[in-house]
């Protein structure tokens, strides 16, 4: 079952992974860079300390550094106890696929950009959901098509995507609810 799965989940890549163009392949670099969304951290966090003061943003930050922290020594737990290789990594995919990444990485299960990509969106569209009622759908929206642009430049299988994503919404509603506490034991009394 868990073979048929896998294989599933190789066509579902292959599927995806081919509705690239060349007209598109920077586009979809440049959404998979990690700095790209350096402005819209920021925003963020600017949101947060106009909304909830210095003191606020201060433990918010050292919260999103554990969470953040917390997501990627997970991830990295996980890719090196499967050791599922990565798409690009597969012999038998290589010719089928279009591999646009400058890198492909030796392990892929489960997506570190997308775990980061929906625990920041599940943390700060909580915490700002009370003032910015729909940003959390445009936070959701943007981990998508970041996770999604893991498939087109040819580094993750769906399975990888989905359970980063899955990975990364917990975590970002535990970090949320930590980050709760803590405003409301040492800043909100």
């Amino acid at each position: 079952m868990i073979e048929q799965l896998l294989e599933y989940d190789k066509s579902l890549f292959l599927f995806l992974n081919n509705l690239g163009t060349p007209a598109w392949d920077n586009f979809w670099l440049v959404i998979t860079y990690r700095f790209t969304f350096i402005p819209l951290y920021a925003l963020l966090l600017f949101l947060i300390y106009k909304k909830f003061g210095l003191k606020s943003l201060l433990v918010l930050i050292a919260v999103i550094a554990l969470m953040i922290t917390f997501t990627d020594q997970v991830t990295n737990i996980f890719k090196r106890g499967f050791e599922r290789p990565r798409p690009c990594g597969e012999a038998s995919l290589i010719n089928q696929m279009r591999f646009v990444a400058s890198y492909c990485g030796k392990f892929g299960f489960f997506s570190g950009h997308a775990a980061n990509s929906m625990a920041a969106a599940v943390f700060s569209g909580l915490f700002l959901r009370p003032y910015y009622k729909n940003l959390i759908f445009i936070m959701l929206l943007w981990s998508v098509v970041v996770a999604y642009s893991r498939i087109y430049v040819g580094v993750h299988y769906p399975i990888d995507i989905v359970c980063g994503l899955t990975f990364g919404a917990i975590s970002g509603f535990v970090f949320y609810k930590i980050g709760q506490i803590l405003l409301s034991r040492f800043i909100l009394k």
